[in-house]
Order: C-alpha cells, then structure tokens, then sequence
C-alpha cells in the first residue's frame, strides 16, 4: 500500500470515528408515566388493553384504539422547550394534545383513582427511560368538575410540587411533595421536562379525596387505579411501538443500567405512526428532542460531521503529499 493510499485509508477511519462519536453523543427519548397517583394511561394498561375493567378505560381504548395504551409511557411532546401552557389547548391536557391519545381526555367522574389526603406524599414516578429533568405537579382547583374537558385555569396556577433530578428506586422516581387540601375527586397533573432535550412527558393522575371514594356527584366508588405491575410492563414490550434504542435498560433489581449504544442508531420513534392526527408525527424524532418543524437538529448534526470529516481527510492528504516529496 502506497504511503498516499495509507493516509486515505486513515482520513476514512477518522471521519468515520469522528461519526461515530457524534452518533453516540445524541440523547435517546426518555420515556416514563406516573404510578402514584396512578396515571389514567397506565391505570387503563394495568388493567388490560385487550380487556379493560373500567367503564372509563373501555371508552377510552375505544377512542384512541389499542396501540396508545400499549404505548403508555410516551404521552409527550418532542419540542415542549418548557412551553406546555402555550402549546397544549384546553381540553387535551391529558393527551398533550397528540391525537394519539385522545381518550385520555374524556370528561368522566368515573376513571380509576388513587385515594390521596392532603399533606405530606410520596410520589413515584416510572421512568422507563430514564433522563435528568424536572417534574412539576398541578393539582385541580375546588370548584374542579370531572365531567367536563379539563382546562389549564382548572389547575392552580402553581405547581404545588417542583423537584429536579430526584433519586430513583426500582427504576421509579421518588420524590416527596405536600398536597393540598381537598375533598372529592380531583386531578394531579404532571409535567417532566427535560433539561437534555426539550421534550417533556404528561400525565393526568385522578384522585380521591375523602373516605367514601365516590365519583364526584355519584352514588357510586370510584374504581380503583392499578399501577402495572413489572411482570405487566414486560408481557406487553412486545406490543409496544416505543423504541429506547437500548437506552435506559432496566436491571434485574430495577435500578437504571448504563446505556449501550444510545443513539448509535438513531432512527425514528415510532410511538405516533399511527396513522392518526395531532401532534403524533413530533414525537418521531423525540431522540434528537427536535420535530417535523426543526429539521435544522438533523442539518446541523450533518454539518458538523461533514467538517470534521474534512478536517481529518484534508489533514491525511496534506501529510501524504509531504510524505511523497
């Protein structure tokens, strides 16, 4: 091989190195759902997508269709950059407005709930996919009514919970909070905000108040929310369109394992491919935290690439043409 042909071969492998190195560097999508309170979507998962208990959780999967719930850990938007007020509309809060999941935001005094009291609680979080990033809790205000779409000026307007980064047990976040007082049913709304990503993750928790755990105005209990169960979580991976790219792992005891290759592979998330409207094409690319709107993460990715390939490629020539003299 000719001292020319060897500086060649090294300028590919750099470029391809330098690739490589970019590749690995680009965040996969975190993904996750709250469990206490339980979430709705993962209240209607644990009680079985095929075969829903509850009245609520039927007209649900009967509104959004199977795959949704299978999906119940990736309500999100890709590019919420700490927007959601101005992003999401009134009435798909529990959504976050992706069509995907619309019957999450069926107005109902009936869905699976968490009994709760107000003082000191602990939350949990599972993550899934886990990610640095802050939640932030809403609880619904007194005059709440559960039979109609829920609003942002149906929540306080300050959350009454906001912690960053919290500790995380089992592959749950744990985190403490003091809850309001309130009686009847009521609703938790959760934001996980990202501070690798502008994505953020939604949650609608209903709650009881109260020891009779009636529906609202009803004579009758509420149903009890179920979170899924470990066992749960993993017969249904199979069905699940989420794709973590090896991001996020759960160990045998739960805990987060390290990533392998995150984003080595980076294709397309393929928890909104549904066909459907709304906001289901943004969270393709939620890997990169970007959308359908900002290709310019892809570009300047390719850019930076391309430059740094060049650099290397001209580097070998320029020592191949002195090695020739």
């Amino acid at each position: 091989m000719t001292v020319r042909r060897r500086a060649a071969v090294c300028a590919a492998a750099g470029g391809a190195s330098l690739a490589l190195t970019f590749s690995l560097g680009v965040p996969a999508s975190a993904h996750g759902s709250m469990t206490d309170p339980v979430s709705r979507v993962a209240a209607c998962y644990a009680e079985g997508v095929e075969s829903p208990r509850s009245a609520a959780c039927k007209a649900a999967v009967a509104a959004s269709g199977k795959q949704a719930f299978y999906d119940w850990n990736a309500v999100n938007i890709a590019n919420a950059a700490g927007k959601s007020k101005q992003i999401i509309p009134d009435g798909k809060l529990c959504s976050a407005a992706n069509d995907k999941y619309r019957g999450l935001d069926l107005p109902r005094a009936d869905w699976p709930s968490t009994k709760m009291s107000g003082g000191s609680h602990t939350f949990r979080y599972k993550g899934t996919a886990p990610h640095k990033g802050s939640f932030e809790l809403y609880i619904t205000k007194t005059s709440y009514d559960p039979a109609k779409p829920l609003k942002w000026s149906d929540l306080e307007a300050q959350p009454f919970v906001k912690v960053a980064d919290p500790k995380m047990e089992n592959g749950d976040y744990v985190f403490q909070g003091s809850v309001p007082a309130r009686s009847g049913r009521h609703l938790i709304y959760s934001i996980w905000q990202r501070s690798d990503s502008p994505e953020a993750f939604y949650t609608c928790s209903d709650v009881v108040f109260g020891q009779d755990g009636k529906s609202g105005g009803s004579t009758a209990p509420a149903p009890a929310a179920s979170a899924p169960t470990e066992r749960k979580i993993a017969d249904g991976a199979a069905k699940s369109s989420v794709q973590h790219q090896g991001h996020g792992t759960q160990t045998g005891s739960g805990a987060s394992a390290a990533p392998k290759t995150a984003g080595a592979a980076a294709g397309p998330e393929a928890n909104g491919g549904d066909g459907t409207t709304g906001r289901a094409p943004d969270t393709e690319l939620a890997e990169t935290g970007g959308n359908s709107n900002t290709p310019y993460i892809a570009i300047a990715g390719a850019a930076v690439l391309s430059i740094g390939a060049t650099a290397v490629i001209t580097a070998g020539r320029r020592r191949a043409r002195a090695a020739g003299r």
